[in-house]
């Protein structure tokens, strides 16, 4: 089993690249998630591998992480779904959005997928489910202090929105600490219109 290639990317397509390893060129089937993730033609590239040998072919595929190698491999196991259709589905949607919609049985937005229809869906979710339980998504990982951060900038850019000058709405976000945008520009509101700030509303 191939599980990784180190080497210089020769030639990349949307679904194919060639990648130079000791003088070995090797042809790995890509999904656009990866494309989009790699460089260009001469670059130094690494790519998570699973080869597929059938009677008539050998076919290696890869991946720019482990993560959506393991994805990969967790779908070509699901009965009716091969490394094709596998592929296509990882090109049209994200890793993470998938395990979400496994897991939130969102059959609606696995049908939009090219090749899924509603049946194949359910078998899917069902089939899957017990194939994730470790999977952690992006925001899982994030830590607790980065997300504030974020829900911050995010009620930051609202109150600018509503006329609120960029240090005003810094002041008026200073010290606060919760868990949705909307409390926050609720207290910021609060603070601003009640004076307790010093400041006025913009004019725009």
């Amino acid at each position: 089993m191939i599980g990784r290639i180190t080497g210089v990317l020769l030639e990349k397509r949307l679904d194919q690249v060639l990648v130079d390893v000791g003088g070995l060129a090797y042809e790995v089937e890509i999904p656009l998630t990866t494309f989009e993730q790699m460089g260009e033609a001469t670059d130094r590239v690494i790519l998570h591998t699973h080869l597929v040998v059938r009677e008539d072919a050998q076919q290696l595929f890869g991946f720019y992480t482990e993560k959506e190698r393991d994805l990969f491999r967790s779908l070509i196991k699901v009965n009716g779904v091969g490394p094709r259709m596998a592929l296509t589905i990882q090109s049209s949607v994200d890793s993470d959005t998938f395990v979400r919609c496994i897991r939130d049985n969102d059959v609606k937005t696995l049908v939009a997928l090219p090749g899924i229809g509603k049946k194949k869906a359910e078998r899917l979710i069902i089939e899957m489910q017990d194939r994730l339980p470790d999977w952690q998504l992006a925001e899982e990982l994030k830590p607790a202090h980065i997300a504030n951060q974020d829900i911050v900038s995010d009620a930051e850019s609202a109150l600018i929105g509503m006329g609120y000058k960029p240090q005003e709405a810094a002041m008026a976000l200073a010290g606060l600490d919760d868990t949705s945008v909307e409390e926050l520009i609720r207290v910021a509101l609060k603070r601003l219109v009640g004076g307790k700030l010093g400041v006025s509303r913009s004019r725009k």
